[in-house]
């Protein structure tokens, strides 16, 4: 009797975890939110990669301009040096 009360008993404890699984719906529903999650981690990643290399290519940029207008100043600074052109 006691063997048959506890196969019954686990029978229903079984059926009743079961029943109160989630439902297929809400298994999509979880897997496409975590998709969509992935998905927005991934996306944001790239927006990060694309800002530091457009921000790397502003600063070449600058280091160049700074070097040019470097280079221009010496050389105005190295001809007022050297005193007027005479011939003029």
């Amino acid at each position: 009797m006691k063997k048959v009360l506890s196969i019954v008993a686990v029978a229903a404890l079984s059926a009743a975890f079961v029943a109160c699984g989630p439902s297929k719906e809400e298994l999509e529903a979880k897997e496409k939110a975590k998709n969509d999650s992935i998905a927005a981690v991934e996306k944001a990643k790239a927006d990060s990669i694309a800002a530091a290399d457009a921000a790397a290519a502003a600063a070449a940029e600058a280091a160049t301009k700074a070097k040019e207008d470097s280079t221009k100043m010496a050389d105005s600074v190295a001809a007022a040096a050297k005193g007027p052109k005479k011939g003029k």
